[in-house]
């Protein structure tokens, strides 16, 4: 189990890599759609028909160079967690096993599957779950919406 255990945070951690470069990626991909529209429109007869077409597509740019900014913020969050150090207590970068399910403190990713093996729901160290685990052994509980939750290991 052990050496399965040391292959899984890397693996989890490529997993939040991946995540992060597809929503820089569909942001990258927007934003250059946005500009091309944007430098494509052409005045019409309609009045302000071009000026109006010109600021939606300039918005558009800048609400995806906004969701860029914040898949960046998540790499540069991403890239402080060493997924090679074993943790004993639950912090960024530990692999909690508990009652309730199984959880990688890091980003907010979501449901996460290696293949072959359980779900693992990456989460941000922010996050309502991951604060009540916060600090946390193998062997301790919290009470977490209403739950008891019993952390059954921690890699």
């Amino acid at each position: 189990m052990e050496s399965r255990d040391e292959m899984t945070k890397p693996a989890l951690h490529a997993l939040c890599q991946a995540f992060i470069q597809e929503r820089i990626d569909a942001a990258r991909t927007a934003m250059q759609a946005a500009q091309e529209s944007s430098s494509s429109e052409t005045k019409s007869s309609a009045g302000d028909k071009y000026e109006t077409g010109r600021e939606m597509a300039n918005a558009e740019r800048d609400r995806n160079a906004a969701h860029m900014q914040q898949a960046q913020q998540l790499q540069a969050e991403l890239a402080r967690i060493s997924p090679n150090g074993a943790c004993d207590t639950v912090r960024p970068g530990a692999l909690v096993h508990t009652s309730m399910g199984r959880f990688y403190i890091s980003i907010s990713a979501g449901r996460l599957v290696i293949e072959g093996g359980p779900e693992v729901f990456a989460v941000s160290a922010a996050a309502p779950v991951a604060l009540a685990l916060k600090g946390l052994r193998a062997g301790e509980q919290v009470a977490f919406n209403g739950r008891a939750v019993q952390v059954l290991a921690v890699e």
